[in-house]
């Protein structure tokens, strides 16, 4: 699993969100050792997105970067199990996916070497920003 998994903090807009007790963090971005343009990117967006509308979840959009190198990926903190969450991330072309139970870490494989990895505290990798119209 790439290092790069576990050094992942995520950026919120506005103030927290009423978490579920477990949910996952999916992205629809170009998939680990690939490069997509913006608009590839953007169109995998939207249609994760309309998916995740369709099946009335909760749901709240979040952005995962990399500290050391400042690639961010939009994505979504979303209520599944880690099953459901994993095939939508492997319909999504994405190598793995996040999933929080409480206020646990996790990273797991989207394919079949699915098993949960602890990377650390989610509280401790998340950062807000204020929505727009707020001031920090």
């Amino acid at each position: 699993m790439s290092p790069a998994y576990f050094e992942t903090h995520f950026q919120l807009e506005g103030s927290d969100a009423n978490w579920p007790s477990k949910f996952a963090i999916v992205t629809a971005y170009n998939t680990t050792d690939e490069t997509w343009s913006p608009e590839r990117n953007s169109a995998a967006d939207r249609d994760l997105t309309a998916e995740l509308a369709a099946i009335d979840v909760w749901r709240r959009q979040i952005t995962g970067y990399s500290p050391s190198t400042g690639h961010a990926e939009p994505g979504w903190a979303v209520e599944l199990s880690l099953n459901d969450a994993c095939d939508l991330g492997f319909r999504y072309k994405q190598d793995a996916i996040y999933y929080v139970t409480g206020d646990e870490l996790w990273v797991s494989f989207c394919d079949n070497r699915r098993q949960l990895v602890r990377v650390g505290s989610f509280s401790d990798r998340l950062h807000h920003c204020p929505a727009r119209g707020e001031t920090a």
